[in-house]
């Protein structure tokens, strides 16, 4: 018996794919197909995946034409596979030719003529063209329009900010005055106005019919916020929260270790993050354009302690010390948390400096996240004896934006919001800076 051995992801199963399945099955008697697994796919750079692991095995299976189908999920499986299956010949798209002559070691290798003019990425980019305008000059601006360009189907229109003219404008978009002409020409926005403004510009665009990824806080209350979302369900929008670590997979496994008791019961999380390249404290600058720290940071160092604890924390304490405290800009803030279960520490600043960290307490061990935690691509679980440590390695392209437009759009697509980051949590973090505005459970650092 012959057998033949392929591989690919299958996204939305096109006649290409059926083309080429149909000329492996021809090679041999027995033909095995791989699909490549989500977390694998991610790690060679592939994020626009419309369809789960579950969806497309089951489209290849659907075929009839494979004889076998397993799943390929690490670097280097093809050679444990050839020689598992005893495999015969190893055959692929021409569009690979020379990238796996490596294989011709182990068994005969053959490239396969493609079907021209269509691919997974034209099927894609057809069936979710997308076009987004930005609200805003905050530098997460930049980041966004450069991630944007790595995820088929969408398209930037165009940028709306009050200081465009002081703005780059080598990025090759087209600069509208109005908010509203740029809501005319758009399906969603991109909100990274600045905070205080959040509210109302994600609330003009939902009122115009517009989805919207708004960057954290949502809201600087909890009741705007809760309006928002109330908003957006009733006129059938999505409104997303963009915290980009969210959508970072290093960072998805170890909340899912913590919380699948990795580390025996939590007990506490220590979240830190902190930035100096504001320049908040250089003579001159304008800091009626910056965001303070708790704006800057906070989010994102509350995210961890919400998505482990919950939100129904007993009481929380503040320790600011201020920059400019009729401004409203604190240089460092910390905040404390308890709840039922255990104890929370974050601490945000733009005017200070610290190791940003992640560290999560249990009974057994801890995470332990290096700085900068925020983009992590990497882990460690400690315990007590050193022998039975563990590093865990994981790729992350763009800071986890360009997973997170993706997730954006699949949401737009559905009807349906898949946000890493749930309403609740959104509500919490605009509940706390709310407080924080107030100077509720304030003491203040001279």
């Amino acid at each position: 018996m012959v057998k033949v051995i392929t591989y690919g992801t299958y996204d939305m199963l096109h006649r290409g794919h059926i083309n080429l399945l149909t000329r492996a099955k021809a090679l041999g008697d027995y033909l095995i197909v791989g699909v490549t697994s989500d977390d694998y796919d991610k790690s060679r750079g592939k994020i626009n995946n419309q369809q789960s692991l579950m969806e497309r095995i089951a489209a290849i299976k659907e075929t009839g034409i494979a004889d076998e189908i397993i799943v390929e999920e690490y670097e280097g499986q093809k050679i444990d596979d050839i020689r598992r299956h005893d495999v015969n010949i190893f055959t692929v798209g021409s569009d690979w030719i020379g990238k796996f002559d490596y294989l011709q070691d182990y068994c005969e290798v053959v490239y396969l003529p493609r079907t021209e003019g269509v691919s997974s990425s034209e099927v894609r980019a057809e069936k979710r063209k997308i076009k987004i305008g930005i609200v805003g000059s905050a530098a997460y601006r930049s980041k966004f329009i450069k991630e944007s360009k790595y995820v088929n189907g969408v398209e930037i229109v165009g940028v709306c900010a009050a200081h465009h003219e002081n703005d780059r404008k080598d990025d090759g978009l087209q600069y509208i005055s109005h908010y509203d002409e740029l809501l005319k020409n758009v399906d969603a926005v991109y909100v990274v106005s600045r905070p205080e403004k959040h509210y109302a510009d994600t609330k003009k665009a939902l009122l115009a019919g517009k989805h919207v990824l708004c960057e954290s806080p949502i809201a600087i209350t909890k009741a705007q916020c809760e309006e928002l979302f109330e908003l957006a369900d009733s006129k059938n929008l999505i409104l997303m929260d963009a915290i980009k670590t969210a959508y970072s997979t290093a960072y998805e496994r170890l909340l899912l270790m913590a919380k699948g008791g990795k580390i025996g019961e939590l007990i506490s999380v220590d979240s830190v993050c902190t930035s100096l390249r504001d320049g908040l404290q250089k003579e001159g600058v304008d800091l009626s354009r910056k965001w303070n720290s708790m704006n800057g940071w906070g989010p994102a160092a509350m995210l961890p302690v919400f998505q482990l604890f919950g939100t129904n924390y007993s009481n929380k304490f503040f320790y600011t010390k201020y920059l400019d405290k009729e401004k409203n800009i604190d240089a460092f803030t910390k905040i404390d948390f308890v709840f039922p279960s255990g104890v929370a520490s974050v601490k945000v600043a733009k005017g200070a400096k610290s190791e940003g960290e992640l560290v999560i307490t249990g009974t057994k061990g801890y995470i332990y996240v290096p700085a900068p935690w925020w983009k992590t691509d990497y882990f460690e679980v400690r315990y007590e004896n050193p022998e039975d440590n563990k590093r865990y390695f994981y790729q992350l392209d763009g800071e986890g934006i360009r997973y997170e437009i993706v997730a954006f759009c699949k949401a737009v697509e559905s009807g349906k919001n898949i946000s890493y980051v749930s309403r609740n949590i959104s509500e919490a973090i605009s509940e706390v800076i709310g407080d924080f505005d107030l100077r509720q459970g304030m003491t203040e650092i001279c």
